[in-house]
């Protein structure tokens, strides 16, 4: 049996890049946003790298923390 609960998907990688792109068009570093949305930069590293299923109380952090809709975060291509 394959453990798929380390495995990334496509919406968890997406969301990272969403993330990473709005984070660098506004000029922090992840310890920045880490302080803006009360999480460790190493949980934002691993957002940003597709290895997180975020939770929507995250989701809603993250949007906050870059002055962003959630929808935006969440869209995929």
């Amino acid at each position: 049996m394959i453990d798929v609960s380390k495995k990334k998907t496509r919406l968890q990688e997406e969301f990272g890049i969403r993330v990473r792109e709005k984070r660098i068009a506004k000029g922090l570093t992840q310890e920045a946003l880490a302080e803006r949305v009360s999480l460790h930069f190493t949980y934002i590293s691993s957002v940003e790298r597709g290895e997180r299923n975020v939770s929507l109380a995250n989701i809603h952090k993250f949007a906050s923390g870059l002055n962003c809709e959630v929808a935006e975060l969440l869209q995929t291509k």
